[in-house]
């Protein structure tokens, strides 16, 4: 079996689609003849997600800065009324 499946395909044999993703590897699901999403086992994706992320020493070493990643957004800080002495 290939490793592209139709929308209708997909959602009539789920259970056949995750045993070849576990089996063969990642599977290509089409919405109107386009590659729409990918099925692939954890194990796979959780390296993906590793390779994603640069390490410390990746953003050290890297020849732009790096910064935003780095520092979190600041929230948005709200001011009190100060208190009226009359």
């Amino acid at each position: 079996m290939s490793n592209t499946w139709q929308v209708q395909e997909a959602k009539a044999r789920f259970s056949a689609l995750l045993e070849t993703a576990l089996k063969q590897g990642p599977q290509v699901v089409t919405k109107r003849g386009v590659e729409t999403a990918v099925l692939v086992p954890i194990d796979h994706w959780r390296r993906l997600e590793k390779m994603a992320r640069p390490g410390l020493k990746e953003l050290l070493l890297a020849p732009e800065a790096r910064t935003d990643s780095l520092v979190p957004p600041r929230q948005e800080i709200r001011q009190r009324k100060a208190p009226r002495f009359d």
